[in-house]
């Protein structure tokens, strides 16, 4: 499967087509690119926000044919009960797309349940050491700042286990950097991470 930047909120890189595949996603993404071995003609897709969830999703549906129901959650049942037949009469496959598995979701309909309890699920899981520095490295050359290599560590070590943090954490970096004209670095980085409460531990030295 292509590799590629998982999209995130900052304006379109050409490499934003990728998707980064580490042991935290590695079993969806080849669930989905398996999708022939599936015992059914649909699978459930979950994962965190700005997982890149959505993009593994397109390039599924751009390699199988297949339909995506993204917010699968939130749609009403009856919907993805027809949906779900109709994978099944036209052999195409369908890929619900949401938070959290069908456990989660509270269906009221008994045929959708047990239809949706034959579907597989794959799951992508927060990031791993991998994927978190692999992450933060793609997010700071896009905003073309420097980070070093024991930055990156130094990081990955601090803030939360998540892309949504990942994500906070680069943005409050590259604001502080253009307001204060200062190079990037883990002091810079240890002072505004503490006081935004991005890191959990006490300012210590590297």
């Amino acid at each position: 499967m292509t590799q590629i930047a998982l999209p995130l909120a900052w304006p379109e890189d050409p490499r934003d087509d990728e998707f980064l595949i580490t042991p935290s996603n590695s079993r969806a993404a080849h669930t989905l690119e398996h999708w022939g071995a599936w015992p059914v003609m649909t699978a459930i897709l979950v994962g965190p926000r700005k997982s890149g969830r959505s993009l593994l999703a397109r390039i599924f549906a751009a390699k199988s044919g297949g339909a995506i129901i993204d917010d699968a959650d939130a749609r009403a049942e009856t919907d993805l009960f027809h949906a779900w037949n109709r994978a099944q009469a036209d052999r195409r496959p369908l890929l619900l797309v949401a938070d959290a598995a069908p456990p989660e979701w509270a269906v009221k309909l008994p045929d959708l349940r047990s239809r949706l309890a034959a579907s597989p699920i794959a799951t992508i899981a927060e990031p791993d050491d991998a994927l978190m520095r692999m992450l933060l490295e793609r997010q700071f050359l896009r905003r073309g700042l420097d980070a070093r290599g024991d930055l990156i560590d130094w990081l990955v070590q601090r803030i939360e286990r998540s892309h949504v943090a990942v994500m906070r954490t680069v943005d409050i970096l590259d604001q502080e950097v253009l307001e204060r004209r200062k190079r990037l670095s883990i002091p810079l980085a240890r002072t505004t991470l503490a006081a935004a409460a991005l890191i959990q531990q006490p300012p210590e030295h590297p």
